[in-house]
């Protein structure tokens, strides 16, 4: 029992293990990998996730490193201060990523895809929605048997179960904004372990 804490913070603490334990269904990890990532053991992460152990700030460290997240995420803390967001790019296959909106929901990233003209374009799909808004070059978006090509200020939005592709259309990079909610970050996003 939290002894001499608010109903609120109490609440809190207690919502720490269930965010602890979606943020690893999400990221599709098992505890032996998280353990293997952060350096916890299995048990110890089995507990914070249960609530039978409370977290401490040397736990909650390497979990905020591997999920990509604000310490603050894990307690639900209010936003205050600062209200930008602190852009951190990531690459995946060849396409730089930068997130433009706070981990959560439907998420926004601006999208830089370099021309790749030796590489043939493989179609994916996934879960989900996505929504896009091109601002620089040409967006070469294969959806299905068509091939649509947008300029700057054309958007396209379609269902990722469709195969899908997106790449440049000339030898320019392609700047756009890119719209998609947590399945999309999964197929986009996730970190791929060797």
């Amino acid at each position: 029992m939290l002894v001499g804490m608010g109903t609120e913070k109490k609440d809190r603490l207690a919502a720490v293990g269930p965010r602890l334990r979606e943020l690893r269904r999400r990221h599709r990890l098992t505890l032996a990998g998280l353990a293997e990532r952060t350096g916890i053991n299995a048990s110890t992460l089995s507990r914070l996730e249960g609530g039978t152990r409370k977290p401490t700030l040397e736990m909650l460290l390497p979990l905020a490193e591997v999920y990509a997240v604000p310490l603050d995420e894990f307690v639900g803390a209010p936003r205050t201060g600062d209200p930008r967001i602190h852009l951190k790019p990531v690459t995946r296959n060849g396409m730089t990523f930068v997130p433009l909106s706070r981990p959560g929901g439907t998420q926004a990233h601006k999208l830089l895809i370099p021309p790749r003209p030796d590489t043939e374009p493989q179609l994916s799909t996934h879960e989900g929605f996505e929504w896009v808004y091109v601002l620089a070059g040409r967006l070469r978006l294969l959806l299905g048997e068509e091939t649509v090509v947008l300029k700057p200020g054309e958007a396209a939005e379609f269902d990722t179960h469709v195969p899908h592709w997106l790449g440049s259309d000339d030898e320019r990079t392609v700047e756009l904004l890119i719209l998609f909610g947590t399945q999309g970050e999964r197929a986009h996003l996730r970190a791929r372990t060797p």
